[in-house]
């Protein structure tokens, strides 16, 4: 069962930074894509960074490319988000993914499950 942990949101002035950390459990994490997603009431969920393990390739949302930068560390089993130059418009509810396949395009996930989400607030 595929089990995420999101930690290090918080409040944070514009133009601060912020690391998010995810801890991952319970799938093969070196074959398992794994992504950064964000929510806002009433809002749909929104991908902002994937990591697709087969293709070798990482997306990035325009909204947020140039500024936050996602890692993992396979010894870990961690994923990260470093946010840098945070703007109002990031605040929202963020999300650690993890799946066979997953999406940031078209938010969707095969075979994986969502984090609780961790608030990350940015003050103007």
């Amino acid at each position: 069962e595929v089990q995420l942990v999101e930690s290090g949101g918080g409040l944070v002035q514009t133009g601060g930074s912020l690391r998010l950390s995810c801890a991952a459990s319970g799938f093969r994490f070196d074959n398992y894509d794994i992504g950064w997603y964000r929510q806002t009431p009433g809002k749909e969920r929104e991908g902002i960074s994937c990591l697709s393990r087969r293709e070798g390739t990482t997306y990035y949302a325009d909204s947020v490319k140039g500024r936050f930068t996602i890692t993992s560390d396979n010894a870990k089993r961690m994923v990260y988000l470093d946010m840098n130059s945070l703007k109002p418009e990031d605040t929202a509810v963020y999300y650690c993914a993890a799946g066979e396949r997953i999406s940031c395009r078209v938010v969707s996930i095969l075979h994986g499950s969502w984090g609780q989400g961790t608030q990350v607030t940015v003050s103007s």
